[in-house]
Formats: structure tokens, sequence, C-alpha cells
């Protein structure tokens, strides 16, 4: 009997568009601490984590999917703030690395602000047999550098300085909890997001674009994990 692949997605703050895009397909797991459904298909099971936002928040969804959930791969998709005029509202993106810009611990390390232990740089990468699959199902999607911490992002000031500090190119509230986590664990990670706020936009803006650019970033996420299926089987 074959063993299904287990893909575990995580859902910060777009779980409406996991439920309009798969409706009736999801199947709720009770859990005493996240939301979770599960979509089964014949060649892998889903397993959705709505982690809610932050880094801590993520972090201990990744380790669930991974410790609980036996996880083959961590997949998330989101909206994300665009720090460069290039990352318009609507602009998709996969990550090719991310930096954690709230993480300093150089006083008693020895490492520059934002490096972790075991790591060359303050860039944490993500898998790249992953991330070339998915740039080649859809050649629209630009690799970024992600920079991660736990706060909004919504001024053009504060936009403009991460992008100097750290060549950055989007910005958004996970993706350091996730990459780093699969890393340890030795599970591939996949990151696609969508620009809901451009250098210009705020909350106002994400407010009104988050629905609509978390379906784009879902649909786009589905087609590549899809194609990735097709090309195993």
């Amino acid at each position: 009997m074959s063993t299904k692949t287990i893909v575990g997605m995580i859902v910060a703050v777009e779980l409406d568009a996991v439920i309009r895009k798969y409706g009736e397909k999801l199947v709720k797991i009770p859990h005493r601490a996240f939301d979770i459904h599960s979509i089964d298909e014949p060649d892998r099971r889903l397993i959705i984590v709505n982690s809610g936002a932050g880094e801590i928040a993520s972090a201990a969804a990744a380790q669930l999917l991974i410790s609980e959930f036996h996880a083959d791969m961590i997949v998330n998709f989101g909206v994300v703030g665009g720090l460069t005029p290039e990352m318009k509202v609507a602009k998709l993106c996969v990550v090719e690395s991310v930096v954690h810009y709230d993480f300093d611990a150089s006083d008693f390390m020895g490492c520059p602000k934002c490096q972790y232990s075991g790591y060359d740089s303050i860039y944490i990468p993500t898998d790249e047999r992953l991330l070339s699959e998915a740039v080649r199902v859809n050649p629209m999607l630009k690799r970024v550098v992600c920079a991660s911490g736990d706060k909004f992002i919504g001024s053009n000031e504060a936009k403009r300085a991460l992008h100097t500090e750290f060549n950055a190119d989007i910005c958004e509230m996970e993706a350091a909890g996730i990459v780093l986590t699969a890393n340890r664990n030795g599970v591939p990670c996949l990151l696609i997001k969508a620009v809901s706020d451009a250098m210009d936009g705020g909350a106002e803006e994400f407010a009104r674009e988050i629905d609509r650019c978390a379906l784009i970033c879902l649909d786009t996420l589905d087609t590549v994990i899809r194609s990735l299926f097709s090309a195993e089987g």
C-alpha cells in the first residue's frame, strides 16, 4: 500500500481564501491549539494550519506539522508589503531567502545582527528545488528576499529603510519562523507571496486588497503543488 505525501500548509491571516478555494473538500481536524483542516487527494494529504500572525505562531505551526502530522514538505502563502517600486499590488513572488530583522544576539554571540548560529550570513535560504519548480511552473514569480519580523510595516519610510538595510523586496510577519523551523528539521519549504500593500500603501490598502491578493496567491501555490506531484508521478 502506497504512502501519501504529507504537505503541511501554514496560513496566517488568509484563511478566508482557503475556505473560498477548497470549500467542501476541507475536513476539520479537532485540535486544542490551532484551527486545522485537511484535504485528501489520491497522491497526497494536505494539512492546513491557521497559525495566526507572527513569528512565534508560525514557528509553532511549522513544528506541529512536522512533529505531529509528519509533513514531508511545508508550504506557505500569504500577503506581504512591497519594499521596492517593482513590488506593486498583486505582484507574485517566491521567497528565496528571509532575514529576521528583529533578531539581534550580536552582543554575546559575536556575529552580525540578524544572523543565526549555523548560517553563513543573515539570509536564511528556502529549498532550491521547490523554488526552481515554482518559477518553472509560473515564470512570472519573482525570486525575492523577505524581511520578516513581528510588526506590521505600513509607512513608506519604514519600508524604504528595510530595503536599504537588508536589500529586501518584501516584508511580512511569519516567514522567518517557518523557514528556520523547516530547515532545522530538514524539511523542504516553499513560500509564495502576493503584495497587498505597495511602498506607498499601508494598512488601508492592505485591508482593501488582502482578500483578492490572498486568493491569487493561493491559486498560484495550488498550481505549483499539483505540478510537483504530476512531475513526481
